[in-house]
């Protein structure tokens, strides 16, 4: 074949409006906002496993039981006002971002095969600089939870909270996690967007074109729990020791310095194996979040009338 004959697909973009941008917004914030609200508990006692060493030993059953005989049923919902707001507008920006950004790079690839070439670098790309921007918005209100979860009676919620550290230690102590959550939540996302999407494209190649548009509703729910959860798990194992890091900088472990100063000692004091602690319940918690992230987004999308998000798999089977 030569070159002059060679033709690559068309590619088509759909084309969002501010509005669709609002509704991916709304959907992600909502989603983001009420799965991690009702992990709310079960995230109170993986950072207390990470800091505390009463807890160190413990798993996320006993560590509940340990710390509701210690300090009461209430203390496993300490952090869920700046849990819910912090995500809440962490959620819509890494949501409505992804998919601006997804768009922009199947946009930049030119046609259907390069997109299709490059899907994995342009899922990689969007989840990157979608959640950058948003852990911008996230990193005070981060810092002000585990600051609450941490130190018992440090404040006795979100607003005196927040309003304690910025009195305390001004906008340094509020943004001091900025890198480490950074690091956290990028490959996080990474975890979350690409894996889901790799998952969704594993499932879909089997099928047919046919088959995949007569899929039941219980099929469509199957694959994407399935989907979700697998990438909750991959979310997990990403980034937990930058979630390790992450909850003793805040507690104000290490030394005194810049940030990445800080991190690598705190790094080498912890150890491979003191990065991974706590990792088994935040799998638990990070599968159940993610697998419900994405079912609530996608029904609220749906309740919206919301179109679908831009998709670049590899063709189906027959196609």
């Amino acid at each position: 074949m030569t070159t002059e004959s060679k033709q690559t697909s068309p590619l088509y973009v759909p084309h969002f409006t501010p509005a669709n941008y609002g509704s991916f917004f709304l959907a992600g914030a909502l989603c983001a906002t009420i799965t991690h609200g009702a992990m709310t508990p079960i995230d109170v006692v993986k950072t207390r496993i990470q800091i505390d060493p009463a807890l160190a030993r413990h798993g996320l059953l006993s560590g509940g039981r340990f710390i509701v005989s210690k300090e009461g049923p209430s203390a496993l919902l300490t952090g869920f006002g700046p849990t819910a707001v912090g995500y809440f507008v962490q959620g819509g920006g890494k949501f409505a971002g992804y998919e601006l950004w997804k768009k922009q790079f199947v946009t930049l690839a030119g046609d259907k095969d390069t997109a299709v070439k490059y899907r994995t670098a342009i899922y990689l790309g969007a989840a990157s600089v979608g959640e950058f921007f948003a852990d911008i918005l996230l990193t005070p209100l981060e810092a002000t939870r585990i600051r609450l979860v941490s130190q018992h009676g440090y404040a006795t919620g979100l607003v005196s909270g927040f309003m304690r550290i910025l009195r305390e230690g001004g906008i340094r102590d509020l943004y001091a996690g900025f890198i480490p959550i950074l690091f956290k939540q990028i490959p996080y996302a990474i975890g979350q967007f690409t894996v889901n999407e790799l998952c969704h494209e594993v499932a879909f190649r089997s099928m047919s074109r046919e088959t995949r548009a007569k899929l039941s509703p219980t099929g469509k729910f199957s694959i994407m729990l399935g989907s979700g959860v697998i990438a909750g798990f991959a979310a997990a194992v990403l980034s937990q020791p930058a979630d390790t890091l992450l909850s003793q900088i805040n507690k104000g472990h290490g030394p005194k310095g810049p940030i990445l100063y800080r991190l690598g000692i705190l790094a080498r004091q912890t150890g491979f194996k003191g990065l991974f602690v706590g990792l088994g319940p935040r799998m638990v918690m990070t599968a159940g979040l993610v697998s419900g992230q994405f079912l609530i987004y996608d029904a609220i999308k749906q309740a919206m009338g919301a179109p679908q998000g831009v998709e670049i798999h590899k063709a189906s089977k027959g196609d």
